[in-house]
């Protein structure tokens, strides 16, 4: 399986050009072009012209470039799927997915608006519903590459008030989290939204790793260092999944059952862990230079 980092997503208005631009040089894993909730009605014609015609400019390196529709049921979603089917970009974003026939429906209409190949989709579980239906939503198609978490709007719909822990949204998350990883699914945690709470983005990034996230969603480049820093392997972790891999290998070539790095047993699951943090590892300096 080829690991891709994903741990920091974020998002761009699509109506701002200059935005689009300034996102060749940020240090963003995945770009999310929006032409839904970041644009305004009227400006949807715009945003959809801008991002076609930013994404065929291309620059932008090695970044994973996905752009969030509208939903089907808008005035806005046909057009965007027109516009996007063509596009050089590396998948849809699907807002507010409550079940398996909206992503199929979105697969049909990329299909027959002639998008090529099998487009990767990536559902928004920002509902109720959306939450209840999680499992049948990661198993609607293969072209389902991963879920992201809409904890604004999902507060919301609780009508929850998630303070620094998030334990009012813990059932939710863990529940899409165990439908991610039951089907093998990437999962991007939710935004932050109080941008000058630095000790509180920062301690969400540690608890959405914690939690088992690939990464975070973002609205401010100013946060996609700390994001990187979190959802990336440290030097120590690196290194010690090298340990565990050469010590591993020496084990099985000297026809050892027992393996013991730094004092502690080592499985198979740990070595499969330990090859995933060094290929996430090498798959981060290839992106970065």
């Amino acid at each position: 399986m080829i690991v891709r980092p994903r741990r920091s997503a974020l998002y761009m208005p699509g109506s701002n050009a200059r935005a689009l631009d300034k996102a060749r040089s940020l240090p963003a894993d995945v770009l999310i072009f929006d032409l839904e909730d970041a644009v305004a009605p009227s400006a949807k014609s715009v945003a959809r012209e801008s991002v076609r015609e930013a994404t065929a400019a291309g620059g932008y390196g090695r970044r994973e470039l996905l752009v969030r529709i509208n939903g089907l049921d808008s005035d806005w979603g046909q057009p965007d799927i027109e516009a996007m089917a063509a596009a050089d970009i590396d998948g849809i974003v699907i807002p507010k997915v409550e079940n398996a026939a909206q992503i199929q429906a979105v697969a049909e209409r990329l299909r027959r608006a002639g998008a090529t190949g099998a487009l990767p989709l990536w559902c928004m579980i920002e509902t109720p519903r959306g939450v209840l239906s999680v499992e049948d939503i990661a198993d609607a198609s293969p072209q389902v590459a991963g879920l992201i978490m809409g904890t604004s709007d999902l507060s919301k719909e609780l009508n929850a008030t998630p303070d620094s822990t998030r334990w009012p949204l813990a059932t939710s998350l863990g529940l899409c989290l165990l439908a991610a990883k039951a089907y093998g699914k990437i999962i991007l945690d939710g935004v932050y939204l109080d941008l000058d709470d630095e000790p509180g983005f920062a301690a969400q990034c540690v608890q959405g790793r914690a939690f088992g996230f690939d990464g975070k969603t973002l609205i401010h480049p100013k946060t996609i260092d700390q994001a990187n820093a979190v959802f990336g392997p440290t030097a120590d972790e690196i290194a010690w999944a090298r340990r565990v891999i050469a010590t591993h290998a020496a084990a099985a070539q000297a026809g050892l059952g027992v393996v013991v790095v730094d004092g502690k047993l080592i499985e198979n699951l740990h070595v499969a862990a330990a090859q995933r943090t060094v290929q996430l590892a090498t798959a981060i300096a290839a992106l970065e230079h």
